[in-house]
């Protein structure tokens, strides 16, 4: 397995999702063949929204990708420890940043919603939208503006990549041997199509 191979992976399940082609898999099967280990190709993060499962839209199976999310696909130190641990000790290839059309995380950050511990986790969302140069109407930078959110979790998926390798050495290296890549894409709610950003 490769970086290209394992985003190719990602990309024929995503096409296989589309099409209703999803592969019949006996999971309790997998489960008794990684009973003794496991040996992902891709760590995926993505947002808690419940229409973006990882497994189910990439069409991968028990054991095929490490699987983090959080509401809106940020990463903290963490999510970064759980990275190094699927790319430099379990093998994996790849790093996805799953973004996704109509991210309530999203709008929650773009309209300064502040509840309980929710308001420090949107604290990690304005970055993206502070750097969201258009519109500079106020009025059009909210959650009422879907033009504007998703450009904020386009920003969003763009800062959070360049975070990994700024943030983590251990992978940043991995990068740059060739041994990982790291992508981010967009997931549409209404769809079910996942486009990569590059």
């Amino acid at each position: 397995m490769t970086p290209s191979l394992a985003r190719q992976s990602l990309e024929q399940g995503n096409e296989r999702f589309l099409k209703g082609q999803m592969v019949n898999r006996d999971l309790m099967q997998q489960v008794d063949d990684t009973r003794g280990g496991q040996w992902p190709f891709a760590v995926v993060l993505g947002c808690i929204d419940s229409r973006v499962s990882n497994e189910i839209i990439f069409d991968q199976g028990i054991g095929d990708i490490f699987s983090a999310r959080v509401a809106g696909n940020f990463v903290n130190d963490d999510i970064l420890g759980s990275m190094e641990f699927g790319c430099k000790v379990a093998g994996a290839k790849l790093i996805v940043v799953l973004g996704h059309k109509h991210c309530g995380a999203i709008k929650g950050a773009c309209d300064n919603v502040e509840l309980g511990n929710l308001t420090s986790l949107l604290a990690n969302l304005k970055p993206a939208v502070a750097a969201t140069s258009e519109p500079q109407d106020p009025t059009q930078r909210t959650s009422a503006n879907p033009d504007f959110v998703q450009a904020v979790a386009l920003e969003n998926i763009r800062q959070t990549v360049r975070a990994i390798s700024e943030r983590s050495p251990v992978l940043a290296a991995m990068r740059d041997a060739g041994e990982i890549d790291i992508v981010g894409c967009m997931y549409d709610v209404e769809s079910g199509e996942i486009s990569f950003l590059d």
